[in-house]
């Protein structure tokens, strides 16, 4: 059932990143004004989606299109942000305005891109996933709260919401790596048409804070914002924070 919007409400759709599902999502949700009508999607091969699957970034922009009627507020956290990107590039009438969060939109290190990751790592995750598919995932829970202040209860957080859910299958996170590895948005991110906020952590270890300073060069108009000691989930580590900020992107948007 697609999602439509309601008189003096406002839609927000909620997109999760790499082997994670909308559950993690849920304290954000929960915490929401009720003017803000919230929608989480698990991306295909994830959670209630983990019977389905994907290949490319164009497979989960086609299912985020396919699941809501009219244009919203898009929030895309990692993975996510890319499709959310993409998906204001191919479908703008969907799109209202994107919060893109920890993302980027090319994830690897290249000679002029210092902010991204380099590519062996995606290549050690391909192989850590093929040799140990939960290990993977764990290390990977890992990586996205170090650096942060509650670390060690967003761990137990984000572990608790995951495993809540059907495990994302491996052929749709062998995709996402790929996707994550292969895509580079920057020299589209001009066209994007709407209202952007990119929210990124201090200390988080795959997208760096850095990052805000080169969009500013690539998106016109681009509102930036890093909390200084969160890593790759903000919303989680710092949901005040975060809810705040999600509220006044909202309001100046609509």
């Amino acid at each position: 059932m697609g999602l439509r919007m309601s008189a003096k409400k406002v839609n927000c759709v909620f997109v999760h990143g790499w082997g994670m599902n909308r559950e993690v999502w849920q304290p954000l949700l929960d915490s929401l004004p009720e003017w803000i009508i919230p929608l989480a999607i698990d991306l295909p091969g994830h959670g209630q989606n983990a019977a389905t699957g994907f290949q490319t970034l164009d497979d989960l922009v086609a299912a985020l299109n396919n699941r809501v009627d009219d244009a919203a507020i898009w929030i895309g956290w990692s993975l996510g942000g890319l499709a959310v990107a993409q998906l204001a590039l191919q479908y703008p009438e969907k799109v209202n305005a994107i919060m893109l969060v920890s993302s980027s939109p090319c994830f690897v290190q290249k000679k002029d891109w210092s902010s991204g990751m380099p590519a062996s790592i995606f290549d050690e995750f391909s192989t850590q996933l093929e040799e140990d598919f939960s290990g993977t995932i764990q290390r990977f829970l890992s990586l996205q709260v170090r650096g942060s202040a509650s670390g060690r209860q967003l761990l137990r957080s984000l572990r608790k919401k995951i495993l809540a859910q059907p495990a994302a299958n491996i052929d749709a996170l062998r995709s996402g790596l790929q996707v994550l590895k292969n895509t580079d948005l920057r020299t589209h991110l001009s066209g994007v048409n709407m209202p952007v906020s990119w929210v990124l952590g201090g200390q988080d270890g795959l997208v760096k804070a850095e990052l805000a300073q080169q969009l500013e060069q690539l998106v016109p108009g681009v509102a930036t914002h890093v909390f200084e000691k969160a890593a790759h989930a903000p919303f989680l580590s710092h949901l005040e924070e975060f809810r705040e900020q999600l509220i006044a992107f909202t309001k100046r948007v609509t």
